[in-house]
């Protein structure tokens, strides 16, 4: 008769005997045929239950090391070609990770939002009588383009916003632009050429070229990108941010939003991804309607993202495709999933479709706006004219400021990120190493600790003029 101990475990009685089962049988102490006991007589001799010996039986079977036969009992398969896997040697890996964000650097270049500006209270109350009134929906699956209720919310913003008259089937909801970069790149081919803004943003590119799509860096002037450029690199898609560039903050002119138009329209297989990512925070005036607005013949897919108007942790963006290419994604790619969870869709439609959205861009754009004086106001205390000059832009979040210094860019950036400092200059951006350095170097200040940044202006003082 089969004796165990199992009065020294922590875990549940049926698992210690079920390991003890398999070890006698992967030792062969049981061989293969042997008839066990019955559940009732183990139980009886153990000491515990029948449910006990079941359970433990149960799983045996289950993974192959007994079988069962009707009213003549339990008996050990044959387990020979079972191979006995000892336990692992502890091992040290060698796995690099990227390394972490510093939090005790002053970090001038990080795109990231305040979080202690995120309406937590509201959004917290919107959950909760999301999950009380929608329990149905919430555990439904999403459609690949996204639940409808947030697609209707966000056509509904864009056209008091933006001006954008848009079918709600027109927009596709995505877990950030990362992603929606990529189902772009399965949608239009990659067999075209996809030229980006230099400098620019490098994950676009970076995107585009895992996806096995040719991008090619295409030079900026003072209107934006260049056309001229575009057609000599004989590109078939233009990615493009035309409301406030990322790093130079140039917003293209009307003339060279039409003259992009018109390239587009000169081939079918042409078309412009405009990427509209801050656009909500336009400090003076109005904001300027997206090139989509004036597009007559489909050549815009417009994208745009709540990690900026939020916070750079909710990862729900979304594109609007042209009518043609919407139904060419449906007919393709309809077997997505939707990478949004349906408890934040419906959160974030009922966040945008109740004002809730709206108010709070109106509060970020009063805020945003003082904080940018108030950095303004302590470069020109800490800076004469001659030693630096800032170049505005009424749009985004970020401005560049231009320092006189004969230091490389490169050795800038080194120097004072040694003293707890990150500056990132213009020339970082490009996608083709600059014949000459600029100088000039992104505040972006949506996350800056504006009580510390005289501190942090005169350490950049003395350490690079």
């Amino acid at each position: 008769m089969l004796t165990y101990d199992l009065t020294k475990t922590d875990g549940p009685l049926y698992k210690c005997l079920y390991e003890c089962i398999k070890n006698d049988i992967s030792q062969g102490k049981l061989s293969s045929g042997e008839k066990m006991p019955s559940k009732r007589t183990l139980a009886k001799n153990l000491g515990v239950s029948t449910i006990t010996v079941e359970n433990a039986y149960d799983q045996l079977i289950g993974e192959g090391y007994m079988f069962a036969r009707p009213k003549k009992g339990y008996f050990i398969a044959d387990v020979s070609d079972i191979r006995v896997i000892k336990a692992p040697v502890q091992k040290e890996l060698s796995i690099k990770l990227p390394p972490e964000q510093d939090e005790s650097i002053f970090d001038f270049s990080s795109n990231r939002t305040d979080s202690g500006n995120f309406p937590f209270s509201i959004w917290a109350k919107l959950m909760r009588e999301t999950i009380s009134l929608r329990e149905q929906e919430l555990l439904s699956v999403s459609p690949c383009g996204g639940v409808r209720e947030l697609r209707e919310a966000i056509a509904s913003h864009l056209s008091s916003f933006r001006g954008m008259n848009v079918d709600p089937d027109q927009i596709i909801v995505g877990a950030g632009t990362e992603y929606l970069y990529g189902l772009l790149v399965k949608l239009l081919g990659t067999d075209k050429v996809y030229c980006v803004e230099d400098p620019g943003y490098k994950k676009i590119s970076q995107i585009y070229e895992c996806n096995n799509a040719k991008c090619l860096p295409v030079q900026m002037d003072e209107q934006g990108i260049s056309v001229e450029l575009i057609k000599k690199a004989n590109a078939q898609i233009a990615h493009i941010s035309p409301t406030h560039h990322f790093p130079t903050g140039i917003t293209m002119p009307v003339n060279r939003r039409y003259e992009l138009l018109a390239w587009a329209n000169e081939s079918s297989d042409r078309y412009i991804i405009e990427d509209d990512y801050d656009s909500e925070f336009r400090m003076n005036g109005h904001p300027i309607p997206p090139i989509l607005s004036i597009d007559a013949c489909e050549k815009v897919i417009y994208i745009n993202t709540f990690s900026k108007s939020l916070t750079s942790t909710i990862r729900i963006s979304y594109m609007v495709l042209p009518e043609h290419l919407a139904n060419e994604f449906y007919r393709r790619l309809s077997f997505y999933s939707c990478t949004v969870s349906t408890f934040e869709q419906y959160t974030l439609a009922r966040f945008i479709s109740e004002g809730y959205f709206e108010k709070h861009i109106n509060r970020m754009r009063l805020h945003y706006g003082r904080k940018r004086q108030s950095v303004l106001s302590s470069i020109k205390g800490c800076f004469t004219e001659k030693e630096c000059r800032v170049i505005e832009n009424d749009s985004g979040l970020h401005f560049i400021i231009q320092f006189d210094t004969n230091l490389p860019d490169k050795t800038v950036e080194e120097r004072l990120l040694k003293k707890g400092i990150k500056l990132q200059a213009i020339t970082h951006f490009n996608l083709i190493k600059p014949k000459e350095d600029r100088h000039q170097f992104i505040i972006n200040y949506s996350n800056i600790d504006a009580d510390r940044i005289m501190d942090e202006l005169l350490i950049i003082k003395d350490t690079i003029l």
